[in-house]
């Protein structure tokens, strides 16, 4: 699963019940096999007085994990993994309809692990990346291990070459925005089954570069910042870009492409987008995003304006390899036509390509229907 970077309802409330030193049994989504409603690394807490927020698996599962959650806070029960699915005797039961199986890992963070599991959470409402380690298995089940760009906190109470190995996994990553679980030897040697542990990332936000204040610019914005991008317009030409309804739904930059891109660090989880039409903003902007390791770099414009520009930018000194990474027309073909209508079809293909799906019909494809473990 990949981090948003957004903090949400569920997270503000463990910081909210961490702070206070309430009681509350945390319920981590750690693994799907097949479908689910929701990706790993989803959470739910129950505190002592009963009181749930969030989801782990859309309303499928949760009443049972409420009853092993309430039995943790008795003392009926210690921390596990949960199994839910359709293959289960209980599947009736908790109405596990998706066809897949879930695994759960619930648990009580107390003493040193609520810290740990606090300093965490408050680096990332503050914007800075932040990861969390926790070991599923053993006596010590439960124990956790925060890493952030400037501290590592709390132990996963075993041999310390576990500790050091998860530090360097848990970084990398954080790096990728990427949650899941990840194996390691009694010794704590990453060659090994016999510990697992479930490291959760809170990244930073991708980024969005837009170079083209234009209505397109404006009516795709709010869709990116919806689903976690933090968004930037940028524009050479003043009056366009100080219009209000870009500032409303973006950070806005004024210069040319090649001037804002200068300085721009970009990796894959960030996309760029060239919407000016016009070939003295194109090219320099788009050579500039090829100069980035952006995920997704995608320009508007019909199919001879996109074969013009690609003649143009082999004549710059663009190779095939990298031409090869422009989507150009950018967007799935659904028939668009308004600015909404297009700034749904480009964002889409944006979401197709991170989750290296081919954006079909789901009626017309097999297999999963939610992206198992996207790259970036």
């Amino acid at each position: 699963m990949i981090d948003s970077g957004v903090v949400n309802a569920t997270q503000e409330m463990a910081i909210d019940w961490l702070r206070e030193g309430r009681r509350f049994v945390q319920a981590l989504l750690i693994e799907v096999e097949g479908s689910a409603p929701l990706p790993e690394g989803a959470m739910m807490v129950v505190d002592e007085h009963g009181h749930i927020e969030g989801s782990i698996t859309g309303g499928c599962v949760e009443g049972a994990v409420v009853t092993e959650a309430e039995a943790i806070m008795a003392g009926e029960r210690g921390p596990g993994v949960l199994r839910y699915g359709i293959s289960d005797e209980l599947a009736g039961t908790v109405g596990l309809m998706c066809g897949g199986i879930v695994h759960i890992f619930i648990s009580e963070p107390r003493g040193e692990d609520a810290q740990t599991e606090l300093a965490a959470l408050e680096a990332h409402a503050e914007a800075r990346p932040a990861a969390i380690a926790t070991l599923l298995d053993g006596e010590q089940a439960g124990a956790r291990l925060a890493v952030t760009e400037e501290t590592v906190t709390g132990t996963l109470a075993g041999p310390e070459l576990l500790d050091r190995n998860v530090t360097r996994e848990a970084q990398g990553l954080l790096e990728e925005g990427k949650t899941t679980v990840r194996r390691f030897g009694a010794d704590g040697a990453t060659l090994g089954d016999e510990q697992r542990v479930h490291i959760r990332s809170y990244a930073l936000p991708p980024q969005m570069f837009i170079i083209g204040a234009i209505d397109f610019s404006a009516a795709l914005a709010p869709f990116a910042t919806a689903i976690g991008y933090q968004v930037t317009i940028a524009d050479a030409r003043d009056r366009f870009a100080r219009s209000p309804r870009f500032a409303a739904v973006a950070d806005v930059r004024i210069g040319w492409p090649q001037e804002v891109m200068a300085d721009l660090e970009l990796g894959p989880r960030d996309a760029v987008l060239v919407f000016t039409h016009d070939s003295k903003f194109d090219e320099p902007a788009l050579i500039g995003a090829l100069n980035t390791d952006a995920g997704y770099i995608g320009a508007l414009g019909s199919r001879k304006t996109t074969a013009d520009r690609e003649e143009r930018l082999r004549a710059a000194g663009v190779s095939d390899e990298d031409l090869a990474r422009l989507h150009a027309p950018c967007g799935l073909d659904i028939g668009s036509r308004t600015a909404e209508e297009t700034a749904v079809s480009v964002l889409a293909e944006i979401i197709a390509d991170r989750a290296r799906r081919a954006g079909q019909p789901l009626r017309r494809t097999s297999g999963p229907i939610h992206g198992l473990d996207r790259p970036a």
